[in-house]
């Protein structure tokens, strides 16, 4: 459906004698995607080594300190706190997506160490990890253990639209390396 001009017929027909010559301009808006490195094939036996060493981090006497008050969120203490700021707000989507329903915590920890392995062999900075609400065992303890992983660099409550109270967003450090090389 085009939008009418709000000028009348001689309104328009003056303005095209003052300036001739001129072309109506086509809006065209473009998104970039981002750029990410083709990932050669990976063997099996790489991809599980990737997700126990990153679980490894992963310990169920360990209580860090979350501020219990408002949304789960978390930032490590070397990084901004706008990083939080900017994750509430949405400015990072995530692109890859883990959902923890059903999985024992062995399980999913498993899991949060190949996402989170995964994250940075695939150059992807945000990813929402759905625990759901359950019995509340998984929703406790995976912030838990994402505030222990040294490659976590924050974490916050997902929007509604990615899972509210059920999900977090988290921001996976990137080696710096790979990135440039």
């Amino acid at each position: 459906m085009k939008n009418k001009s709000p000028l009348s017929k001689e309104e328009l027909q003056l303005f095209r004698e003052a300036v001739p010559g001129t072309k109506r301009l086509k809006n065209d808006t473009i998104t970039h995607k981002p750029v990410r490195k083709k990932v050669s094939e990976i063997s099996p036996k790489k991809l599980l080594q990737e997700q126990v060493d990153a679980s490894y981090y992963f310990s169920d006497e360990f209580q860090p300190m979350l501020d219990d008050e408002g949304p789960v969120r978390h930032v490590r203490p070397d990084v901004s706190h706008y990083e939080l700021k900017k994750l509430r707000r949405g400015d990072y989507s995530p692109e890859f997506f883990l959902d923890l329903h059903g999985l024992t915590q062995l399980e999913a920890k498993q899991e949060l160490g190949a996402l989170i392995a995964a994250c940075r062999r695939e150059h992807v900075h945000c990813a929402c990890v759905m625990h759901g609400h359950g019995k509340h065992i998984l929703k406790q303890q995976t912030p838990l253990w994402l505030a222990q992983h040294p490659e976590v660099l924050a974490f916050h409550q997902a929007p509604r639209e990615l899972g509210g109270n059920a999900a977090l967003l988290v921001l996976v450090e990137l080696d710096d390396k790979r990135q440039e090389g």
